[in-house]
């Protein structure tokens, strides 16, 4: 009877590790895709495209006509041998190439192309295709950093990644922009957010995260809203004060930094990043940026309450040109535009113990300080109308005992296009979901 032993091997060897110059002179066996194929008369050069990177392959014209083509998968049998003018400095002088599978039909767009400049409507609705060219795996494996690097963060501080709900029979955070379901005959909605699970779980755990999809049912397309985003969450207890969550936040941007520098460097180069520095992030009391960007700009403030995107940018402008940063804490934002469960500062209970970051203009991240006491829990329920007893199961944790806690979450794509300069939100998302988007 045959049994599996948990040993995986393979003939073929890695593409980074040829790269690497592990395997100079020594002949080996590599898999991947046809990235692209430049026929040079007596000789074919193949771009071979494998998990991380890509290898140039040299044919001779015996062994390239075979009906190679781009997108077939093959195995390449060679001598790896330097070459400063290959990507990677590598090149695979070919000796044998066995193609492993075929494509049914003629690529709808030239993916081998550095940019496809294609239409935005075009590149999704081509999505599981356009995904394999060089620039957008980029985009995507800087979004693989930025989710390592706030796991590797969290896990250093303690926290515990946790997996909560995502059909519930309430939101978080009120309002309109909910969708709403049939749950077997009751009324029930998709997650807007993890909050009042990630917040019953302090009291378990003390520290949690998560890293997972949210759902927001906006009834406007513009480039900086999803129907379906993903949200890196985290909630602590035992803080001293909301800036403490700042700080960890802080922590968590500069790791991201350094770890796209070393190790995504390639990505980095290919979308020409400007890494930004995370060193020290200035804050702002809400009325002040709201005022400091009016008085430079000459744009009057409308809404006292909240930023409209084109204050966020100004406000971006005001500490890009006066302190020097791409981010900045906006904190103190007014009750009034905050959830029923955001801390009222005490000084001034108008304002809350609360704050958003903002890179690069756009508001990336919100977070705070959450009430802790039952009492003072359900009387700002009740001062908003609220009906405590439709949050029983939340408002348990509170009578129960909470320590002084609070979390923040980062939108994953809002992050991901700032730090590599994407113009809409769609294009750091690989299936975005919108008004009219439901596929692929």
């Amino acid at each position: 009877m045959k049994k599996t032993t948990g040993t995986y091997r393979t003939d073929a060897v890695k593409l980074t590790d040829v790269i690497q110059g592990l395997y100079t002179g020594q002949t080996v066996t590599v898999k991947g895709m046809v990235h692209a194929l430049h026929n040079m008369g007596g000789i074919t050069f193949l771009t071979l495209r494998g998990t991380k990177n890509v290898l140039q392959c040299v044919l001779s014209q015996e062994v390239a006509l075979r009906g190679v083509t781009e997108e077939c998968a093959v195995a390449v049998t060679g001598l790896p041998l330097s070459e400063p003018r290959a990507p990677g400095g590598i090149e695979l002088a070919a000796e044998t190439l066995q193609i492993l599978s075929r494509p049914a039909a003629p690529l709808p767009v030239p993916i081998s192309k550095r940019k496809l400049a294609l239409n935005l409507d075009t590149e999704l609705s081509l999505r599981p295709i356009v995904l394999r060219s060089l620039r957008e795996r980029s985009i995507f494996r800087i979004q693989e950093g930025l989710c390592r690097a706030f796991r590797e963060t969290l896990h250093s501080l303690d926290f515990t990644e946790i997996h909560t709900p995502k059909i519930v029979h309430a939101g978080a955070e009120g309002g309109s922009n909910i969708f709403r379901l049939d749950y077997f005959g009751r009324k029930a909605f998709l997650a807007q957010s993890p909050q009042f699970y990630k917040q019953m779980m302090v009291g378990a755990y003390e520290r949690v995260f998560e890293i997972a999809p949210v759902f927001r049912a906006e009834k406007h397309s513009t480039p900086r809203h999803l129907n379906e985003y993903t949200s890196m969450d985290f909630e602590i207890g035992f803080i001293e004060s909301f800036e403490d969550i700042m700080e960890i936040e802080t922590l968590f941007l500069q790791h991201a930094m350094k770890l796209l520098e070393t190790e995504y460097a390639a990505d980095i180069a290919a979308l020409d990043i400007q890494i930004p520095d995370a060193s020290h992030i200035p804050c702002l009391r809400f009325d002040q940026a709201k005022r400091l960007a009016a008085e430079k700009y000459g744009r009057p403030i409308r809404d006292p309450y909240d930023l409209e995107p084109e204050e966020e940018i100004n406000i971006g402008r005001y500490v890009k040109e006066e302190l020097d940063s791409d981010f900045v804490f906006v904190t103190h934002y007014p009750s009034k535009k905050r959830p029923f469960y955001a801390m009222d500062d005490p000084a001034d209970p108008r304002f809350t113990l609360s704050f958003d970051l903002l890179f690069r203009g756009m508001e990336v991240t919100t977070g705070g300080q959450r009430i802790h006491d039952y009492q003072a829990q359900v009387d700002k329920m009740l001062a908003r109308d609220m009906h405590p007893e439709e949050f029983e199961s939340y408002l348990m944790i509170h009578k129960a005992g909470m320590p002084p806690h609070g979390g923040l979450g980062v939108g994953l794509e809002r992050l991901t296009s700032k730090l590599c300069g994407l113009d809409n939100l769609r294009y750091a998302c690989l299936f975005p979901r919108d008004l009219s988007r439901l596929d692929p």
